[in-house]
């Protein structure tokens, strides 16, 4: 590998954002089957040969270092359905130049490996969880797995992953009559709840029908009382954070559609077939695995990294109830 790149902050684009946050999918196979993300019948999914092994994920993670990148979230499909994800995660912690290594799960293998995932140095955590209701986590999901997604946070609550965040996809006639009890939830423990709109990314059993805006959802928060803004780290991703006065935890909005935060958006996102994207909302995109398994240099590497940051679009073209989606499916994107 190349020595001479040097430590700069390189990947910022034409409308100065300065993108240090690489999100990395490292399998597009998961052990639920979401409504809004996987469609009726079976999706082709990606052969042992087609995804980047770790030791190339690392090798890219050291390039973006050396571009910016500062912060880095694994994701997936799933990533603890993939074999070897703790010790990729202990490799992550060491690099001494990343400020914030996190993961993102549907929780449903999260209490096996909690513990080795804390000592591996993760300590902050993100839980997709869309109901309260066993029956209708079920009917969501696909799998009757909500206790054990529920132990789970539990678990990690005691052993001392902080912030834990829960993102909920929000959805009219499928779990808006939930809101009030997620934001209760950040009364009653140090949660911080994300509510996420929906976005219509691939093919799924979802549609712009569903949709509920950040507007109609804070409105309806509100009668838990009122929202008080909070300050937003220097790694912190789009959510608008709000507390409501005495909670432990926090309630944010993740408001993709109706409040594009495309203007402050810090974001790369690693495929796990190896293809950057500056965009998770657009499917442009830069491959990266080809030349890698050519044997290009980090030098050409980075140039990649480069000319994806040099494409990336001032804001994303959807909109609410419009009917431009993204063909790319989310569970291989990683969301």
């Amino acid at each position: 590998m190349d020595k001479c790149i040097p430590l700069v902050d390189e990947l910022v684009d034409r409308e100065k954002r300065h993108l240090n946050y690489l999100r990395i999918s490292i399998t597009d196979r998961c052990n639920l089957r979401c409504l809004y993300c996987v469609p009726e019948g079976r999706i082709p999914k990606l052969g042992h040969e087609d995804i980047l092994s770790y030791e190339e994920i690392l090798r890219l993670v050291r390039i973006g270092i050396k571009l910016g990148i500062r912060k880095v979230r694994i994701t997936g499909g799933e990533p603890l359905v993939r074999k070897g994800v703790l010790d990729l995660l202990g490799e992550l912690t060491r690099i001494r130049e990343l400020e914030d290594v996190s993961m993102t799960t549907n929780g449903v293998l999260l209490a096996a490996n909690a513990q080795r995932i804390f000592d591996a140095g993760i300590h902050r955590i993100n839980v997709s969880l869309d109901s309260l209701n066993p029956e209708k986590y079920a009917q969501i999901t696909g799998y009757h797995q909500f206790d054990r997604v529920w132990e789970a946070i539990q678990l990690v609550r005691e052993i001392g992953f902080s912030p834990i965040k829960i993102n909920v996809v929000a959805m009219r006639g499928i779990n808006d009559d939930e809101i009030l009890d997620f934001g209760r939830l950040s009364l009653d423990y140090p949660f911080h709840i994300r509510f996420i709109e929906y976005m219509p990314i691939g093919n799924s059993r979802t549609s712009s029908r569903e949709q509920i805006m950040t507007p109609e959802i804070q409105e309806t928060i509100t009668a838990l009382g009122t929202l008080i803004p909070v300050d937003s780290g220097n790694n912190d991703g789009p959510a608008r954070r709000y507390r409501i006065a005495g909670a432990q935890g926090e309630i944010g909005f993740i408001s993709a559609l109706s409040h594009h935060f495309c203007s402050r958006c810090n974001r790369l996102r690693l495929t796990a077939d190896g293809k950057l994207r500056a965009c998770l909302l657009s499917d442009r995109h830069e491959s990266l695995k080809d030349l890698l398994r050519m044997g290009g240099s980090d030098k050409q590497l980075a140039e990649i990294f480069r000319t994806a940051v040099r494409h990336k679009a001032a804001k994303h073209q959807l909109c609410p109830n419009g009917v431009t989606t993204v063909k790319g499916q989310m569970q291989g994107i990683g969301g």
